[in-house]
C-alpha cells in the first residue's frame, strides 16, 4: 500500500477499530461478555472461602465469624458473629455482597458518631460525611464542610478511628458561626 501523499489517512493504532475476534482465522479468543460472573464461578479458591459460612470479617481491629442464617430479616451481630439473612447455598459473591454491605452502614453510622462527637468538643458545626470506595485513597479526605471517609475504616480499631476522625475534624477550615441574620434587627 501507497503511504504517499494520496493515501487515505490512517488513525492511529490506538484508534483503529479492533478486528471482531469471532471472525475466520483471529487468533484471539472471543472476550466473555459477563465477567462478573465469573467472580461465581471456578475462581480463585483463596477467595471464594473468606467468603463462606464461618469466615472471619474484620470489624474494629478485631474479627467476627460469618453465619449464614435466613432466621434474620436483616444483617444482625450478635457478641462476634454476624447472622447474615442468607440460605445455606449462597455463593461466595452473595455472601461478600451482604457482609460489605453491612460494614458500610455500621461504617456510616460509627463515622456520624465520631465525627458528632468530636465537632462537639470543638464546639463546631458537624461537617456532612460521605463514604468513599476508592481502594487507594487516604483514610480521610477533607473537603470544605464534608469529610469524605473510607468505608473500610470500620475494620480499625476505635481507637485509631476516633484519632483520624478527630484530626479530620480539627483541620477543617474555620466557619464564622450562623447566628439569626435578623436577630440584631428585632
Amino acid at each position: 500500500m501507497d503511504r504517499g501523499r494520496n493515501a487515505p489517512h490512517q488513525p492511529p493504532a490506538l484508534c483503529r477499530r479492533q478486528p471482531n475476534p469471532q471472525q475466520r482465522g483471529h487468533p484471539m479468543k472471543p472476550r466473555n461478555p459477563q465477567l462478573s460472573l465469573r467472580l461465581d464461578l471456578g475462581g480463585d479458591t483463596a477467595s471464594q472461602e473468606a467468603w463462606a459460612e464461618g469466615a472471619p470479617l474484620a470489624f474494629l481491629g478485631s474479627h467476627v465469624t460469618l453465619t449464614l442464617d435466613t432466621a434474620h430479616k436483616q444483617p444482625t451481630l450478635d457478641g462476634v458473629v454476624l447472622h447474615l439473612p442468607l440460605p445455606p447455598e449462597a455463593t461466595p459473591r452473595q455472601i461478600q455482597d451482604a457482609a460489605e454491605a453491612w460494614l458500610r452502614s455500621e461504617a456510616k453510622h460509627l463515622l456520624s458518631e465520631a465525627i458528632h462527637r468530636h465537632s462537639a468538643r470543638l464546639r463546631i458545626t458537624p461537617p456532612k460525611l460521605a463514604l468513599s470506595f476508592a481502594a487507594r485513597s487516604h483514610w480521610v479526605h477533607v473537603e470544605e464542610d464534608c469529610l469524605r471517609c473510607n468505608w473500610r475504616l470500620v475494620e480499625q480499631p476505635m481507637a485509631i478511628i476516633d484519632q483520624v476522625v478527630g484530626s479530620a475534624v480539627g483541620s477543617l477550615p474555620a466557619r464564622a458561626e450562623e447566628g439569626d441574620l435578623f436577630a440584631a434587627f428585632a
